[in-house]
């Protein structure tokens, strides 16, 4: 049976894919009623038989020959390369003409069936068969584990972000297949992440001279702060231009409502 995700809204050159979204998670829920796995740093695809579409509706166009055997069924994963390679994957999958030395290195970590049937922990079942049974190393699921206290789930943070991992996932192992945000996908970081506008790049002084020092930002409720750190030195000599998004880091907010220790991720791509 072919299971379709409905679509909620058109922005790219499909209709945007109604996908399952993540909270955050917070001390206090019963680790030991969740799937844990890693976060990873790639870019959601939602495959609908025969395509990849990303969250804003665009097609990733991928070689005939890395979708070989994929099933004509939808699955919701992510096109990822390893840890701490996002920019080459994005140079990899943004492309309307596909390299094919570029796509060997890329597999699809499947994570969920859209619209299937049953708990998560069925699906899980369901999925494990369903990718065992395709011969091509381009497409694997993503490995789910157990672990039984928030104490061992610090621990296991630790331990992948000291890998490269951005962080973990963790999957409510009753939940029946429902889109939108809820407690049944929680997402488990160190910091917390966020969006926010480029208002002005401001020149840097002593060894950056020359360069951006640090961008002037805009939160979505107007509120600006500044952004000196996490740049490398080839993004601080071209920094991100004037009105694009970018994605931060910090760890909670002043009394000003503004952001704690911000620090540049990147650029965010729209279809991220």
């Amino acid at each position: 049976m072919l299971y379709l995700a409905p679509a909620t809204a058109i922005a790219g050159d499909f209709a945007e894919p109604d996908l399952l979204l993540a909270k955050v998670y917070k001390q206090g829920k019963d680790i030991d009623q969740y799937w844990v796995s890693e976060k990873y740093d790639g870019v959601r695809a939602y495959w609908d038989g025969s395509r990849f579409i990303s969250r804003q509706g665009n097609e990733y166009t991928a070689p005939s020959w890395f979708t070989e055997g994929f099933p004509k069924r939808a699955l919701d994963g992510e096109l990822w390369i390893g840890r701490n390679n996002f920019e080459q994957l994005m140079s990899t999958v943004r492309k309307d003409d596909p390299i094919d030395e570029e796509w060997r290195d890329v597999r699809f970590v499947v994570f969920e069936l859209p619209n299937a049937p049953g708990t998560f922990s069925e699906r899980l079942i369901a999925m494990n068969a369903l990718i065992g049974a395709i011969e091509n190393k381009h497409i694997q699921q993503a490995e789910h584990y157990r672990i039984a206290s928030h104490a061992a789930l610090m621990a296991q943070l630790d331990k992948v972000l000291a890998d490269g991992a951005e962080g973990l996932m963790l999957h409510h192992q009753n939940a029946l297949y429902k889109t939108g945000r809820s407690n049944n996908l929680l997402k488990v970081k160190r910091y917390s992440d966020a969006e926010a506008r480029v208002i002005k790049q401001l020149p840097g002084k002593g060894k950056y001279l020359g360069m951006m020092g640090a961008l002037l930002m805009e939160m979505p409720d107007g509120t600006r702060f500044r952004i000196g750190s996490g740049f490398s030195d080839k993004e601080r000599r071209l920094p991100p231009p004037v009105g694009s998004e970018v994605t931060y880091k910090h760890y909670g907010k002043t009394r000003k409502g503004k952001p704690r220790f911000a620090s540049f991720l990147r650029v965010r791509d729209s279809d991220n």
